[in-house]
């Protein structure tokens, strides 16, 4: 199975590159032609957009609901990438093999960005089970989310240098929104009691978030959803959450249910609520209010979502 998987990835691969060839160098730009931009996950694209404004049309690679950690690019993709003045991804492995086809693209020429490159290294995370690779989920810190901001401002002006001076005002405005953002989360973080303060989920995505608004996070799996949970690993779960008094537990959209629910039932105690953290939702689609087809609805949902459950 695994030698097919890598038979389909490398076909994968050399369909795109080959696409790419036969689309030749980026295309000069018109007066009435948008910039055409890339993105990966719903988290970039949202920044990506709010950067770019009316003078940038971007296109999401990964819908709501998948996982990027498992993701393997298509030939579908090719006309995709092929077509974009500028692609832009989060990095740090999160998009797993996708990033060694967006290294490959950027030596031969086209513009990819991983923005995560303008985080300073000191601000990672390495988890013990990822020896060697730092955890990839920054958003959930939005003050570190507000620095790869700069990022997207580069690539676009790079695409684009006749629109430099939007990108950066644009930026600018968007960084200081997500720094609103920021408090907006301390706030509700602190209205939950701090020994409450215990955030069990499915996978270990919220670590930055724990970090930064004060949570202990314990999760079911590792930084990556590659792995499935082991029996011995619910049994402790079961405990620890019987143990702490742990309130409620909670359900990702993009990671099975299975085990968080067996844990659960087990332990006795309610889920919380189903929580966005490797994707956002459909766009313009509510919930509890909130726009979670946005990054910024989607922060507000989560947050709102734990404190509720967990105060």
């Amino acid at each position: 199975m695994r030698k097919i998987e890598r038979r389909t990835w490398i076909t994968t691969t050399a369909a795109v590159l080959a696409t790419l060839c036969m689309a030749g160098a980026t295309t000069a730009f018109g007066e009435d032609r948008k910039i055409q931009a890339a993105a990966t996950i719903g988290m970039v694209a949202d920044l990506v957009k709010q950067v770019g404004g009316d003078r940038v049309a971007v296109t999401q690679l990964l819908g709501p609901g998948v996982d990027p950690h498992l993701y393997k690019p298509t030939s579908a993709d090719a006309s995709t990438l092929s077509q974009a003045d500028v692609i832009f991804y989060s990095g740090l492995m999160l998009e797993g093999r996708m990033g060694d086809l967006f290294a490959k693209l950027a030596r031969s020429g086209k513009l990819a960005y991983p923005i995560t490159e303008s985080v300073p290294e000191s601000q990672l995370l390495e988890p013990a089970e990822f020896e060697g690779h730092y955890d990839p989920h920054i958003w959930f810190d939005v003050s570190m989310w507000a620095q790869t901001v700069p990022t997207i401002v580069k690539g676009l002006s790079d695409a684009d240098p006749a629109g430099k001076q939007l990108y950066e005002s644009n930026g600018a405005a968007l960084m200081a929104r997500m720094l609103e953002l920021d408090a907006f989360c301390k706030e509700h973080a602190a209205t939950i009691p701090e020994a409450s303060r215990i955030l069990v989920t499915s996978h270990d995505a919220y670590n930055y978030f724990g970090r930064a608004y004060g949570f202990k996070v314990v999760a079911l799996q590792g930084v990556s959803t590659v792995s499935e949970a082991a029996l011995a690993d619910m049994a402790s779960m079961v405990d620890f959450i019987k143990d702490q008094n742990v309130k409620a537990i909670f359900v990702e959209t993009s990671v099975n249910p299975a085990a968080i629910n067996r844990v659960a039932e087990d332990a006795g105690v309610k889920i919380g609520g189903e929580l966005f953290s490797d994707a956002m939702g459909e766009p313009g689609e509510m919930k509890a209010g909130f726009d979670v087809g946005t990054y910024d609805g989607m922060v507000r949902y989560n947050i709102t979502t734990i404190s509720n459950a967990l105060k």
